[in-house]
């Protein structure tokens, strides 16, 4: 589903632009060496550096996509809700919850999100994991993204993020594969969000947001208390929970479906 929201949260998500960014347009190939080099300033590894961008492309389809998204939630939010909540997705997420139930206890009780809260986002993302997690090489969408001048220093920002993973050894190359903005893994963070929230819960050394369950619903947990989530408190439009998932979808009919579905899943009306 981010492919639907993260078109609205990118125009004000804050990923941290390279210090000296590359000059955007022109010669791809020329852009490329030049985000090459700001990398390996940032402490980058050439061998991590050629995996990635060596020989990388433009993709077209990409920036066509990206610009299709503009009012993307014209949708009234009782039309919207019906096509992303329904009877399946919930009953899945309430065996999610009793699966998952000591680990979702155990964040809740470190960060504050209720396990409701986590679950919907789990599921209208991916649908727990089972679902689409994007299918196009991260390194070839962010540097497409990158070299577009409209927001070349966002995206720019996040592929040198992307790299960062890599470079820790979080995900291998063949696990860089995403969605249109380059949204990572089973609740789709972008790699700067990656970087700055991902917590190793499952305690192998690596943050792991496709395979590991722990790692994804604590970093998930993360990047909301982060944001000011309280624990205990409402999360319905107007209260400060649902301004704290302003970092997690800034689209208010997004947050709203989010509440709605975590209601339904906890077996609320």
């Amino acid at each position: 589903m981010i492919r639907l929201g993260l078109a609205i949260l990118l125009l004000a998500l804050g990923a941290a632009a390279p210090a000296q960014a590359a000059t955007c347009g022109g010669d791809f190939q020329s852009f490329v060496a030049s985000i090459s080099r700001e990398a390996a300033a940032q402490g980058i590894s050439q061998g991590v550096i050629a995996q990635a961008l060596g020989g990388v492309t433009q993709d077209q389809a990409v920036l066509s996509f990206d610009r299709r998204q503009r009012g993307t939630f014209n949708k009234s939010f009782e039309q919207y809700v019906s096509t992303r909540v329904g009877p399946g997705r919930i009953k899945t997420g309430q065996a999610m919850l009793i699966r998952h139930a000591s680990l979702l206890s155990r964040i809740e009780r470190q960060f504050g999100v209720p396990p409701q809260i986590l679950v919907a986002i789990w599921g209208l993302e991916t649908d727990y994991g089972a679902g689409d997690m994007g299918k196009l090489p991260v390194f070839r969408v962010l540097a497409t993204m990158a070299h577009d001048c409209r927001r070349t220093e966002l995206f720019q920002g996040e592929l040198l993020a992307a790299l960062q993973i890599v470079q820790r050894g979080d995900l291998g190359m063949r696990d860089m594969i995403g969605a249109y903005a380059g949204e990572l893994g089973q609740t789709q963070f972008l790699p700067s969000s990656y970087i700055k929230y991902g917590v190793d819960y499952d305690g192998n050394g690596h943050v792991d947001l496709r395979h590991s369950v722990p790692d994804v619903l604590a970093s998930t947990a993360n990047l909301l208390k982060t944001a000011g989530w309280r624990a205990g408190g409402s999360y319905q439009e107007g209260s400060a929970n649902f301004e704290a998932m302003r970092e997690w979808n800034r689209a208010t009919i997004y947050r709203k479906t989010i509440g709605y579905f975590a209601d339904r899943l906890a077996g609320g009306n």
